[in-house]
């Protein structure tokens, strides 16, 4: 049996959605500025990257609440305290909360939304879980290279690409400069995560 949708606990979820994934675009800008500042650039830009994300995700949910405009919707929920020196760290608190989205969260406003008949919402919770999921995968490998200290060191010959000018360099480490444009190793990534992703698989690095 449908619900209306002001009486629905789907409206509710969106407005949790669409505050979680503020609240995450901000975690992460302020991450990607203490990235830079570390002069990790090439972490900034996942940073980055997954920030806009977030916003487009924050603006898909919004957009479902358009019937309500001008009016306040009040909810209850709980949200992360992201906060560490480490980068390393921050990409695994991220890592979690990707997962947690996709795992739980999502999952089970996807299919609240089914019951009270909002199956276009619901597609947009299952749909953008999947993001999330490739966000999660794709920081625990930036976290693991960081800790492994693989992030721009490799074991065997490999492909590096300079995020300013798109030099490509090939070699067992990225070089301490780019030889084109100058800017500093921090701006090197291996060529099978640029841009960031590698078709979902962000396993056996080496």
């Amino acid at each position: 049996m449908e619900t209306e949708f002001k009486q629905s606990e789907t409206m509710k979820n969106l407005m949790r959605a669409f505050a979680g994934e503020s609240q995450a675009r901000n975690r992460y800008t302020f991450a990607a500025y203490q990235a830079r500042k570390q002069g990790l650039y090439v972490v900034e830009q996942v940073f980055q990257l997954t920030a806009d994300q977030e916003r487009a995700h924050a603006q898909v949910f919004y957009n479902q609440l358009q019937t309500l405009a001008g009016e306040t919707i009040h909810i209850e929920g709980g949200y992360p305290v992201d906060i560490s020196p480490n980068i390393a760290d921050l990409m695994k608190m991220a890592q979690h909360n990707e997962y947690e989205e996709h795992d739980d969260v999502y999952k089970h406003f996807g299919e609240i939304a089914k019951e009270e008949g909002f199956h276009k919402v619901a597609f947009y919770f299952e749909k953008i879980a999947e993001v999330e999921k490739l966000h999660g995968d794709r920081f625990g490998a930036f976290a693991k290279l960081l800790e492994e200290n693989q992030l721009f060191v490799s074991k065997v010959e490999t492909k590096w690409i300079c995020l300013n000018c798109g030099y490509i360099f090939e070699g067992k480490e990225a070089p301490n400069q780019c030889p084109v444009c100058e800017h500093e190793r921090g701006w090197f990534v291996r060529m099978e995560l640029a841009p960031f992703c590698r078709d979902g698989n962000y396993e056996n690095f080496s």
